[in-house]
């Protein structure tokens, strides 16, 4: 990040896409989350709402001090439409330092973090894949895993025939071979390493435990809030360790757990935080045999962490727009 500057850098979705990385992403993401971090710096997220549209802030200043921001998300449901924005500021000097759309961070992140949480928890050095999902976010999970290494087969399930086709051969121009299951199930069956990102249209859970083999690790990423459901009760109960990125949301402001909780499953004790895996505080996997889930609602730790790193790289590359900087940090010391 710059120092001082009169200038603040604008990069639109193509820019920030531009300059993204996958392993830089990753090697952001695991500076984050193995550097010692008060709870205070990453409060929960914060929901406005109203009739048919809401508002969610998530906030933080990383490690360091050195950049504080957030992320907005304005949506509504209704209209079927969102925007997102991540302003960062200078930690030291309080200076608007970048204006992002936020869009593409927000699935970048998701997948970047996964991949980094899936290289702790995986068995084994190329595990084969079961995607359950076909759109952005099932795609730059894949493209992210691929970046590390942790990729063997890879069978992809969508309700739609045409979309595991279309996923296929996107997949393919990357360089990645995938093949369509007919479902959820046949799905997992091959695997050792599922990504869940797609919900049921009717919030049914599309991962049931019934379906898990020790080994496994599931990565959850697609119910964020108490009405969403991916998961049945039985996937929680047979997981063995359940890695997340805010415990205390997950727990209980996913549906998920609210679910498993009024089923008589307990699951607290098995509940530990990315931060805590990452930094080497809390073990991973341990045997061979455990049954991993790592569950994500996201974190401002995520979106900044990859937001600095795009704006690093658009800066030497010089991707965006510079503009004079809207606001002036105010003197307080007068």
């Amino acid at each position: 990040m710059n120092s001082v500057s009169p200038t603040t850098l604008v990069l639109s979705d193509a820019d920030v896409r531009a300059a993204f990385d996958w392993e830089a992403a990753i090697a952001a993401l695991a500076a984050a989350y193995g550097a010692p971090v008060a709870s205070a710096q990453f409060p929960p997220r914060t929901m406005a709402r109203v009739e048919g549209a809401w508002l969610r802030t998530l906030s933080g200043i990383m490690p360091g001090g050195a950049i504080m921001g957030a992320k907005l998300i304005a949506a509504s449901p209704a209209a079927k439409a969102a925007s997102y924005l991540v302003p960062l500021f200078n930690g030291r000097t309080m200076a608007l330092e970048a204006l992002l759309d936020g869009n593409a961070i927000t699935g970048f992140r998701t997948a970047a973090t996964s991949a980094l949480a899936a290289r702790q928890l995986a068995h084994g050095d190329a595990p084969n894949v079961a995607v359950i999902g076909s759109g952005f976010e099932a795609r730059t999970h894949l493209e992210a895993l691929a970046n590390t290494g942790l990729l063997g087969t890879v069978t992809v399930f969508s309700p739609r025939e045409a979309s595991r086709a279309a996923f296929c051969a996107a997949m393919a121009e990357k360089g990645i071979a995938a093949s369509p299951a007919t479902s959820a199930e046949q799905a997992v069956a091959s695997s050792d390493l599922v990504i869940c990102a797609a919900r049921s249209r009717d919030e049914t859970p599309t991962i049931r435990g019934a379906w898990l083999r020790p080994g496994m690790t599931v990565v959850s990423i697609g119910s964020t809030l108490p009405e969403q459901r991916e998961l049945d009760p039985e996937a929680i109960e047979r997981a063995d360790l359940i890695v997340t990125d805010m415990p205390e949301e997950v727990a209980h402001d996913t549906g998920d757990m609210i679910a498993a909780g009024k089923a008589g499953v307990t699951f607290e004790g098995k509940l530990v935080s990315l931060g805590d895996v990452a930094s080497g505080t809390v073990p991973g996997r341990t045997d061979a045999g455990q049954i991993m889930l790592y569950k994500s609602v996201g974190a401002a730790i995520q979106d900044l962490a990859v937001a600095a790193m795009c704006v690093e790289r658009a800066h030497a590359a010089g991707i965006g727009t510079l503009i004079a900087a809207p606001i002036t940090p105010v003197d307080k010391g007068k």
